[in-house]
């Protein structure tokens, strides 16, 4: 296989995975009554800690924060996500779990765990880490052109 194939084999096989990859995570996320939308800044905020800035949560799930708004609208108002005024800037809103959302997120990334498990069950430690490299190559292209649209019909 030439270059240029096995590199678009790479880039057409990305987007199929993720789609794949998102129809799996949607199908568990629906036993917990939680859309794939919400579920994203929920396991943010359990991953990154209480008290996390809301605009560190909008980076890291990336999300613009227009957008993250109201997904911490839904998760607020179901009792799940708290959302404060930041101790040290009170212009800047602080994040955390209720009890209850706690509970939820720890019991997704559980679930999510188990899939990847399952998934990646025959891949080598060496392969996974090729395959990040990889990956991070297309995530940095993407930060150097921030007005770039995907498009998959590209890949």
């Amino acid at each position: 296989m030439t270059l240029d194939l096995l590199q678009m084999s790479i880039s057409r096989s990305i987007v199929a995975a993720s789609r794949h990859w998102r129809r799996i995570c949607q199908n568990t996320l629906v036993n917990y009554g939680i859309s794939e939308a919400c579920a994203m800044p929920l396991l943010m905020i359990l991953r990154l800690g209480d008290g996390v800035r809301q605009v560190t949560v909008a980076h890291a799930a990336g999300l613009e924060s227009p957008s993250l708004v109201r997904l911490l609208d839904q998760l607020c108002a179901a009792d799940i996500v708290l959302r404060t005024e930041d101790p040290t800037d009170r212009r800047a809103k602080s994040l955390s779990l209720t009890d209850s959302g706690r509970t939820l997120a720890l019991s997704i990334e559980d679930e999510l765990k188990s899939l990847r498990h399952k998934v990646l069950k025959n891949v080598e430690v060496s392969d996974l880490e090729a395959t990040l490299r990889v990956l991070h190559a297309f995530e940095d292209a993407g930060h150097e052109d921030p007005d770039h649209h995907d498009a998959e019909w590209l890949s």
